[in-house]
């Protein structure tokens, strides 16, 4: 079994983006910048977006992390994306989901800039997405194919199935994977035979959102595994969608959670900052 470790992936591309960083900001004086607006004090996102300000400044961009009130108005969070969308030395904005219910999520999307779309989920990224259109990537799939491509897991031709079909993940990571010449099965909550499906399939991406929901019946020896679930269970243990303990022994190659998936998606939003910071000096 290979171990597919997301960890040492994410460090492979944090020294290539370093030197990246150091060479734009000779060249234009000043260092990428990130923004990251996070509403209210969902304790899971504080400990988020710390990780993503930190790695910045490791890389050596400049990052900063705007704090709203949980009470924030839709059009106070607006105005605040309107305020980075205009400030010419802001290259990515990031707002922290998820958001309060009362924050119009489709809304927040629109207001945002896609030449500084750091996440790649603006409708503008999505639709360049899906048209081959070159653009930065939603970052937990882009994480994803990172993984697959460093661990040289052979894509072309192999029969691919994404488990979830969240804006976030799943439509975006099966997008990644056609044009990766994968032939791709996006499967949800209401397909028919999903153990079926898994079993014919050669590459399974989790991210179904239920924690050791997959056990080992779904899978077989050909099978490389990437689980994009992170959850904690009442003690305290975190864990992912598919039942690690059990799945690993018999599969080709799996991801572990934590240090899986988890670390690339925030080695991609910083990509996804130079890469605008990049586009926007040309």
């Amino acid at each position: 079994m290979i171990l597919l470790d997301g960890r040492k992936v994410a460090d492979d591309l944090r020294a290539k983006l370093t030197l990246d960083i150091a060479e734009f900001t000779k060249k234009y004086s000043r260092k990428p910048c990130l923004k990251v607006i996070v509403v209210g004090s969902d304790p899971a996102s504080l400990v988020y977006v710390k990780s993503k300000h930190t790695a910045s400044q490791k890389v050596g961009m400049q990052s900063e992390i705007i704090n709203l009130e949980a009470s924030v108005t839709q059009s106070q969070l607006e105005n605040e994306i309107h305020k980075l969308n205009n400030d010419p030395n802001v290259d990515g904005i990031l707002v922290q989901l998820p958001v309060p219910k009362h924050i119009d999520l489709t809304s927040v999307l629109k207001a945002i800039d896609p030449m500084k779309d750091a996440d790649g989920l603006t409708f503008l990224s999505a639709g360049y997405l899906w048209s081959d259109f070159e653009h930065v990537k939603p970052c937990t799939p882009s994480g994803v194919v990172k993984i697959l491509d460093f661990y040289n897991i052979p894509v072309s031709g192999k029969r691919a199935v994404v488990v979830g079909r969240s804006q976030i993940v799943g439509k975006p990571m099966a997008a990644l994977l056609l044009k990766k010449n994968a032939t791709v099965t996006l499967a949800h909550s209401h397909t028919e035979n999903l153990k079926q499906v898994i079993q014919e399939s050669e590459i399974v991406i989790v991210a179904a959102g239920k924690m050791n929901f997959f056990g080992a019946e779904y899978f077989n020896k050909n099978h490389v595994v990437v689980d994009v679930g992170i959850h904690k269970d009442k003690n305290g243990k975190i864990g992912g969608d598919v039942d690690f303990a059990a799945v690993s022994p018999i599969v080709k190659a799996i991801t572990p959670v934590p240090g899986g998936v988890g670390p690339m998606t925030i080695a991609c939003l910083l990509e996804n900052t130079v890469q605008l910071a990049k586009m926007r000096m040309k």
